[in-house]
């Protein structure tokens, strides 16, 4: 990455950790040496952070450089409750220097506090930080029920794993796709659709993270469409890297689904992050569908789904929200789009939302567990 480019980033990262220092360090009037302590601890993560950037990643293979950056985005999600502590106690002091202005700013008070509340919000944040490593290390199936008066009886109990949000790359490698693809394919289902999001990064440097995808396996077959990540760089390289996988993938168009004489249709479209030949087209997805036969669009984002209405589509299968991957960022989810998870019903047609089973960033999940859901398809 440019170094002008990770100028404002780093920027951002050297006044936090010095924010960090001054209310760990500095504000409860400990010793020297554990100010010093507490500064070169910092340091060496502030360091590890900018190496989730790839910033030396031409020198080091990724899984030289995985535990370090894991370190390095563990410490970054630690740094959300940090500041979600600290802050309130910083707030605290500034009232208590306000109000005891004449008894010498309430000096006293404010060193209490302070020696109180830092070392309870770091044990607080890593502790959350080190509970969110294991829940994201878990990933579930969650079992979903959609039904539809369309669905041709001969399809009737088709069981459809939704995958989404991956992320492999820098944190996640092989083995955690080797991880899915076994949970996944232990499942049985009839049908295996990705809804975006596999990678993170270059495709000359990470794709064998995703190589065993090619051994996930459904009769009805296994497809895939385009996520935000995968627009942000490198899309071209990385269709030709998931086609290399064995993966179908659905570029705005659809296919015909058929057992036991009876078709349904599964059509997929671009994330809306793409542009040019990337863009989302639903028309070209829905082109030549017949909007009274079953449909189900494949779309990474869930907001997707408000472009669909009168259109005959009857389910929309999505990932992309992460659950909010980590509290309390669940509730900014619904800022940007019209549901967070689970089945709902978004402009007149049915949307399955998954947690997605990886992790951006960090590594962590805090009341947001991983997840695989398997849809099952039923004719009301």
């Amino acid at each position: 990455m440019s170094g002008w480019l990770l100028l404002v980033p780093a920027a951002v990262l050297v006044g936090f950790l010095a924010f960090l220092w001054h209310r760990l360090a500095v504000a409860p009037q400990w010793p020297r040496w554990v100010r010093w302590v507490v500064a070169l601890l910092l340091a060496g993560l502030g360091a590890l952070v900018l190496a989730s950037f790839d910033v030396w990643g031409g020198a080091f293979t990724p899984a030289q450089m995985r535990p370090w950056v894991w370190l390095g985005t563990a410490f970054m999600a630690s740094c959300l409750y940090l500041f979600l502590g600290l802050v309130p106690v910083w707030l605290a002091s500034v009232v208590l220097w306000l109000t005891r202005w004449s008894h010498d700013h309430g000096a006293v008070g404010r060193r209490r506090l302070n020696r109180v509340a830092a070392p309870l919000v770091a044990a607080l944040a890593f502790g959350a930080t080190g509970y969110g490593a294991w829940e994201a290390s878990h990933p579930s199936v969650t079992q979903v029920e959609v039904s539809s008066p369309e669905l041709p009886e001969q399809l009737d109990g088709v069981r459809v794993a939704l995958v989404a949000d991956i992320h492999a790359g820098a944190v996640r490698g092989s083995a955690f796709t080797r991880q899915t693809v076994d949970l996944v394919n232990a499942q049985e289902p009839d049908l295996i659709v990705i809804a975006g999001d596999l990678v993170d990064g270059q495709a000359a440097r990470y794709a064998p993270e995703i190589a065993p995808l090619a051994d996930l396996r459904a009769p009805l077959g296994v497809f895939a469409t385009t996520g935000n990540h995968e627009m942000y760089r490198d899309t071209a390289n990385w269709l030709t890297a998931f086609d290399a996988t064995g993966l179908t993938i659905l570029r705005n168009e659809s296919v015909p689904l058929t057992r036991d004489g009876a078709t349904v249709t599964l059509a997929g479209v671009h994330d809306l992050e793409g542009d040019g030949e990337w863009a989302s087209d639903v028309d070209a997805a829905l082109a030549g569908v017949d909007p009274a036969g079953f449909t189900m669009l494949v779309a990474h984002q869930p907001r997707q789904a408000l472009a669909l209405e009168g259109r005959g589509v009857d389910l929309q299968l999505s990932g992309h929200t992460h659950g909010g991957q980590m509290w309390p960022l669940r509730y900014l989810v619904p800022l940007q789009q019209p549901m967070i998870d689970g089945l709902a019903t978004v402009a007149g047609t049915q949307v399955v939302t998954t947690r997605g089973i990886g992790a951006w960033g960090p590594a962590i999940r805090v009341l947001a567990p991983p997840e695989v859901p398997v849809v099952t398809l039923r004719r009301s």
